[in-house]
């Protein structure tokens, strides 16, 4: 007897009523109990109606035949299913804990310590060594051992100065003071430099739908001209106000400080009529670093125009973090640029300017098209004479500078450039470079084209590519003709580097840099310069008042007690005579020590720490000298090194290296009637013409 089908539309409307809101045994009990209930026929009828299988519906009656209860939360008996890959395969966990942590549990050579450690990476890599498993199975095996998705999180410090935490509560304290006196208080840095051009920004912004903004497949520009912005920030902690300096040239000590001075003029002086001081709190590297000569002259400058005493605290190195700007000002700055190509100056100073918080933050900006080119240089002579007063608390991070007026701005551009082209002519007085001016001209003639074809693969790994603009106007503070100039000095020890920085006003970077280019060079194409019989000029100062003829310190001397040295009465030679021995023997001695530290290095010189250039403590001329003195017995090796200003070792060295010299060229010296035991009584012996001494047998 079949059912009915008043009964199957009764079935229908009951199955779609109840069934979706039951689980998968619960729904297989239901259909079986109404299959039982129909009679014969029922499985069949039933299954239909609930689009189930017949196989589904006995099983369900057989269920509840056995009435048999499960666990708590469960749909299925225990044991139900296919088993798991880790059941399967004991050693599968142990394997992709060894995968995914080779330091600790396994293989520190681990095939996937250097990939990217995805899931299925490691599936592939688990199945290469035996194991059966799929991407998903990893991904739960991880989980249930406890590994998640991690990134990696900034919170390692590195080494801390030992004055941290003693230099903030310093800070602390003057920013209270400044406040309490409502005096301005200001936290400054630089940006990140950012191009100027349809770059992808980080971050998104609401547009249509899948109509994303296009922008370079890239995230720079490279080449000759590529227009950047250098934004540096001027934040006043008390009104919480920020006025940024938007350059458009170099990141330098110079530009730090116009902006600090901009920001003055256009907002500070007016929202503290009545200040006498002034807070700054930087950063200990940048353009504001404590270590830059520029940085605080340049300050020192603006105190003096500005009439305000400047205190400036500087973060302990590697805590820039902390200061107030990069939370307060430059962040917010980055989320108004996110997802917004910067594409003009205007854009990019709008953009600044439009940035606010909830708590009322509000910014200016301003186009500083200034040009504030790198090298510039401050003597130490110059800084001494600056108005700074260190605090009693390390005081290289925080110092006072007062406002009296004496401190000089640092040239502009065009005068530094117009005093170091006179600078420059005169250090090339062929007193100085052994070589008149048309072999000085020679010389640069040869190493011109060695000059450009270095410049020009230098600016090739700086552009990644070949030049597809002119170069425009080069802002280079020396020239290929002046590098050879200043290279020719220091190999002929005129002078050391600090005496050349001093006159030209540019820092030992650059000058090291040119010295080291151009030796190279001269090593290249076998080119000597003779070191110079004159000792070094150790200071600007004295190396002008020579040139302009103020001192009468001959060509040879430099000193008093050097000229001494030359004395007849010592040597036993007149100076013209001695002075032809010194530039015979100079060459060939340059030349033997040249062989023995190639014989040493066991090749060609290779540019040391200080660009290949060494100072040294005594000149060849001196070397000379000396062995000279030493041979006829003039005084004692301990005298000897007293009246040249060197250890006895040094003095020692020198005269084994100038002794096989003498020798091979058969030059006998004739030994001094008198000795002297003390340098004091060599010199009283040839300053009163007498022989008061004391004979060592």
């Amino acid at each position: 007897m079949g059912v009915s089908e008043v009964v199957r539309g009764q079935l229908v409307q009951r199955f779609e009523a109840l069934l979706p809101h039951l689980n998968e045994r619960q729904r297989r009990l239901a259909v079986a109990t109404e299959a039982r209930l129909l009679g014969h026929g029922g499985v069949r009828c039933a299954a239909r109606t609930a689009q189930v299988s017949e196989t589904t519906v006995r099983k369900g009656i057989a269920e509840l035949a056995v009435a048999e209860p499960l666990p708590e939360g469960r749909v299925r008996r225990l044991g139900g299913g296919r088993r798991r890959a880790e059941d399967l395969d004991p050693q599968l966990v142990p394997s992709l804990m060894a995968l995914v942590e080779p330091d600790e549990r396994g293989d520190p050579v681990s095939p996937l310590r250097w990939t990217t450690k995805s899931l299925r990476h490691l599936a592939a890599e688990l199945s290469r060594q035996g194991h059966r498993v799929t991407a998903p199975t990893v991904g739960r095996l991880l989980k249930e051992n406890g590994f998640s998705l991690q990134g990696t999180a900034k919170i390692l410090e590195g080494e801390q100065h030992p004055d941290r935490d003693a230099q903030f509560r310093h800070i602390n304290e003057q920013v209270k003071d400044h406040q309490a006196a409502s005096e301005p208080v200001i936290s400054v840095d630089a940006k990140k430099k950012e191009q100027i051009g349809l770059l992808p920004m980080a971050g998104r912004e609401w547009r249509p739908g899948k109509q994303p903004l296009a922008v370079e497949d890239h995230s720079f520009f490279a080449g000759p001209h590529v227009d950047a912005v250098i934004p540096y920030g001027i934040y006043d902690m008390t009104a919480n106000t920020g006025w940024v300096n938007v350059g458009t040239d170099h990141n330098t000590a110079v530009f730090a400080a116009s902006s600090i001075r901009r920001w003055w003029h256009e907002r500070g002086r007016h929202d503290y009529p009545q200040a006498s001081r002034l807070l700054i709190t930087a950063d200990a590297g940048g353009s504001n670093s404590y270590r830059y000569r520029v940085w605080k002259a340049e300050l020192a400058a603006f105190a003096a125009e500005s009439g305000l005493t400047v205190t400036v605290c500087h973060f302990p190195p590697g805590t820039s973090k902390w200061n107030k700007i990069e939370h307060r000002l430059f962040s917010h700055i980055t989320l108004n640029w996110r997802g917004r190509p910067l594409t003009s100056h205007d854009v990019v100073l709008n953009t600044i300017a439009a940035t606010t918080t909830r708590t009322g933050l509000r910014v200016e900006a301003m186009l500083d098209t200034g040009s504030y080119p790198t090298g510039i240089s401050i003597t130490r002579d110059q800084l001494k004479a600056l108005p700074i007063t260190p605090h009693d608390r390390h005081g290289r991070w925080n110092y006072s500078i007062a406002p009296t007026g004496a401190a000089a701005p640092v040239p502009g551009a065009d005068d530094s450039a117009a005093a170091r082209r006179q600078t420059l002519t005169m250090l090339a007085d062929p007193r100085l470079t052994g070589m008149t001016a048309g072999e000085l001209r020679e010389l640069h003639a040869r190493l011109a084209p060695a000059q450009a074809a270095r410049a020009e693969q230098h600016r090739y790994v700086l552009r990644g590519g070949r030049r597809v603009a002119t170069t425009g106007r080069s802002r280079a503070l020396l020239g290929d003709q002046d590098e050879v100039l200043i290279t020719v000095l220091y190999l002929r020890q005129v002078c050391p580097q600090k005496v050349l920085c001093d006159l030209l006003g540019i820092n030992p970077v650059t000058i090291g840099q040119a010295i080291k280019a151009t030796r190279q060079l001269l090593d290249e194409l076998k080119i000597t310069i003779t070191p110079t019989v004159v000792r070094y000029f150790t200071r600007a100062q004295d190396l002008r008042d020579w040139l302009d003829g103020v001192t009468d310190v001959p060509a040879t001397m430099t000193s008093p007690q050097q000229q001494a040295l030359t004395d007849p009465h010592l040597t036993g030679l007149e100076r013209e005579a001695l002075h032809q021995l010194l530039e015979e023997l100079i060459v060939p001695y340059a030349a033997a020590i040249e062989r023995r530290r190639h014989r040493q290095r066991g090749g060609n010189r290779r540019p040391g720490t200080r660009g290949g250039v060494f100072r040294q403590k005594i000149t060849d001329g001196d070397r000379i000298l000396a062995t000279l003195l030493h041979r006829r017995r003039v005084c004692t090796l301990d005298a000897l090194a007293e009246l040249f200003g060197v250890s006895r070792s040094t003095l020692w060295n020198a005269i084994r290296d100038v002794q096989p010299i003498l020798d091979d060229r058969r030059i006998d010296i004739a030994t001094s009637p008198h000795r002297y035991i003390t340098a004091r009584e060599a010199l009283d012996a040839v300053r009163d013409g007498t022989d008061n001494h004391q004979v060592v047998s």
